[in-house]
């Protein structure tokens, strides 16, 4: 099956409702982050059923799919290449990784990026050098800088903490909201398995944080230690 005949059947399960919908959820209006992307109208669950539908497609036609202005086939692609990583070979997954850092251009909203970067980028570089997400961080694109700090997301479950705060370091004066919420997120689950850690990083930081960032960071503490942060106040 090549990506027309995956398009067609994609297409037949849009509601226009539901199109509607997304397209302001996902803020595709003029001068907003998503300005210009396309929806079908089609949920996750649906994607989601769709991509063992397709799970055995060529790598070139889930690449082919990659590139289309409907936001939904770019979802079902990522879904399916974070598939065919997961369950690849060695060359597979080397093969997966490089397509996905070859066309980051076209994972460009944040649900794109978050059901992808940690299963992709993060899977591969979990034992390899982590450069690429300094070059990722340092972009003028802002997908690629939430890929950067959402792939730590794979680190942090393999309880490895400092690739997060490293890249957090360098987004901390980022001026798009979207990296100050996918930092501060980060960093809360960095908390979840090591509040000392998250408080350390937090004390020689939280001043400079843009205070989305802190909030989303801080969210699981315990109130008064929220106001000690929220005013600057560091851990004695």
């Amino acid at each position: 099956m090549n990506a027309t005949d995956i398009r067609k059947r994609v297409r037949e399960l849009g509601d226009p409702e539901d199109a509607r919908f997304l397209q302001g959820y996902f803020k595709t209006g003029p001068g907003e982050y998503g300005e210009g992307d396309v929806f079908l109208g089609i949920r996750v669950p649906v994607i989601r059923k769709l991509v063992k539908e397709f799970k055995d497609v060529p790598l070139r036609s889930a690449a082919a799919l990659l590139k289309s202005p409907a936001h939904e086939e770019r979802l079902l692609a990522l879904l399916i290449l974070v598939r065919k990583y997961e369950k690849g070979t060695e060359s597979d997954r080397k093969v997966v990784y490089g397509l996905y850092m070859d066309n980051t251009r076209y994972i460009n909203n944040w649900d794109l990026v978050d059901l992808s970067a940690p299963n992709i980028v993060g899977a591969h570089l979990s034992h390899r050098s982590r450069k690429p997400l300094d070059k990722l961080a340092r972009s003028r694109l802002l997908w690629n800088r939430r890929i950067a700090i959402l792939a730590t997301f794979s680190f942090i479950k393999a309880g490895e903490s400092d690739p997060t705060f490293r890249i957090a370091e360098m987004l901390i004066e980022d001026q798009e909201d979207l990296i100050h919420k996918a930092v501060g997120w980060m960093l809360r689950e960095v908390g979840k398995r090591d509040m000392t850690a998250e408080e350390a990083f937090l004390d020689l930081h939280c001043r400079r944080m843009p205070s989305t960032m802190l909030r989303y960071a801080i969210e699981r503490f315990p109130e008064k230690k929220r106001q000690r942060y929220l005013k600057g106040l560091v851990s004695q």
